[in-house]
């Protein structure tokens, strides 16, 4: 009966080890969840102020790329219009020209 009492007691202390074990195995872990939480939290945060960052770029780039565009239809319909007038200007030159030439003309048939 002594063999059986000291092969329980060694089962036990066994079993106390083993649970003592586990239970530091648990503390480790959860040691590392509450440093991966906090890890976590503060990434979620920068994500949160990154993505309001782009947004804010985002409409920055919107608003920039219209008075681009803006720009661009502005001098397009100038440059147009610069060679109407070139286009007019010549047309007006050519004609005071003929107007010269014929009254030249008509100046020396005179003589």
């Amino acid at each position: 009966m002594a063999e059986h009492g000291a092969a329980l007691q060694t089962y036990n202390n066994e079993l106390v080890k083993c649970i003592e074990d586990l239970n530091r195995r648990r503390d480790e872990v959860s040691k590392e969840i509450k440093l991966e939480q906090t890890e976590k939290e503060k990434l979620e945060h920068d994500i949160a102020i990154l993505h309001e960052r782009l947004q804010k770029v985002n409409t920055s780039l919107a608003r920039q790329m219209q008075v681009r565009d803006e720009y661009v239809m502005t001098i397009a319909e100038t440059e147009g219009a610069y060679s109407k007038i070139l286009e007019t200007s010549q047309t007006l030159l050519n004609s005071v020209k003929m107007q010269m030439t014929s009254k030249r003309a008509a100046a020396s048939s005179k003589n």
